[in-house]
């Protein structure tokens, strides 16, 4: 595509994922999501632009805050939404809620609430892929607080050692929960943990474009038969709480002056003004429209029904 058509592409996912976000934390004091959210406003672009990067076969797993990588992958925004108000037409049927977002169908192989697990569930994955000998690349999207679990340097290790089609991405935004980086690791560099281990590793700034292009290039070495896997420390910044709709600059572990950069650097903004004033309004009207639908699909969808109780359980005898 040329760069008018990309800016369009791009600019239509940051813009959509944006206020996708802004309605829900506009919903959410209401009760009618029955789910805690995490969002993703101010990180859309690490989403747009590795996704962008990939073909609908490729396959990725995410964190807890994973709307934005799954509305940039492609995942059905009306089962999302139902999903977060508990129906029974949700992406797990109303019983997973935001941080277990499931569409096999668009090669979104899920999230979770507990850190760090989709991460060996990636290498797995992407083990099979290589078994198979088949041609997709799989994607793990995960915080930086993730890297301070064993099973990040674990799985890491395996897939230097088996030379997987995986491309871990790590959405660094300084802060797990309330703790910043400089508070839990004594070595920051993020991107210095997978280098050791042979893989090639690099930080990138909050650039869709330079996302894209970067792990564009990975895509295309899997592809064309160079060794996985690969690493991107994606540097980035949440704009809302940890959990909820709010703004929580008053708390005391950060500040205003902290963020006023990224606000700066908001790449849906940037973005928008490369597009045509009057293609950047078709496009918003149609978001809009978009989002109006899903959510009177999720408001006028059942719950699930009682029985639903007792499938999708184990039972140990």
């Amino acid at each position: 595509m040329n760069e008018k058509e990309r800016n369009i592409k791009f600019y239509r996912s940051l813009f959509r994922i944006r206020r996708v976000e802004e309605e829900i934390a506009r919903i959410y004091p209401s009760d009618k999501i029955k789910s805690p959210v995490h969002l993703s406003v101010g990180q859309e672009a690490v989403s747009v632009g590795v996704c962008e990067a990939l073909e609908p076969k490729d396959i990725v797993f995410g964190s807890y805050r994973s709307h934005a990588m799954y509305m940039a992958k492609g995942g059905d925004l009306n089962r999302m939404i139902a999903e977060l108000y508990g129906k029974a037409t949700g992406v797990a049927g109303g019983k997973g809620g935001s941080m277990h977002l499931v569409d096999v169908d668009h090669a979104i192989m899920g999230t979770s609430a507990v850190v760090a697990t989709t991460i060996p569930e990636a290498v797995g994955y992407a083990y099979g892929v290589k078994v198979q000998r088949k041609n997709n690349v799989v994607v793990c999207f995960f915080g930086d607080g993730a890297t301070d679990e064993g099973v990040f340097y674990e799985s890491l290790n395996f897939a230097a050692l088996k030379a997987l089609p995986v491309i871990f991405v790590c959405e660094n935004n300084l802060y797990a929960i309330h703790t910043h980086q400089d508070q839990r690791q004594s070595k920051t560099n993020i991107r210095e943990r997978a280098a050791v281990l042979g893989i090639p590793a690099e930080t990138i700034e909050d650039d869709v474009f330079k996302v894209h292009e970067r792990v564009s290039s990975a895509v295309e070495a899997i592809r064309s038969g160079q060794p996985g896997p690969f690493f991107f420390e994606c540097l980035t910044y949440r704009w809302k709480e940890h959990v909820g709709p709010n703004d929580d600059f008053n708390m005391g572990y950060r500040s205003l002056e902290e963020a006023e950069p990224w606000f700066k650097n908001d790449q849906v903004n940037r973005v928008g003004n490369m597009v045509d004033t009057a293609e950047r309004s078709r496009i918003e009207e149609d978001v809009e429209t978009e989002i109006k639908l899903a959510i009177e699909f999720a408001e006028n969808s059942p719950f699930p029904d009682q029985s639903e109780l007792y499938t999708q359980v184990f039972q140990v005898d």
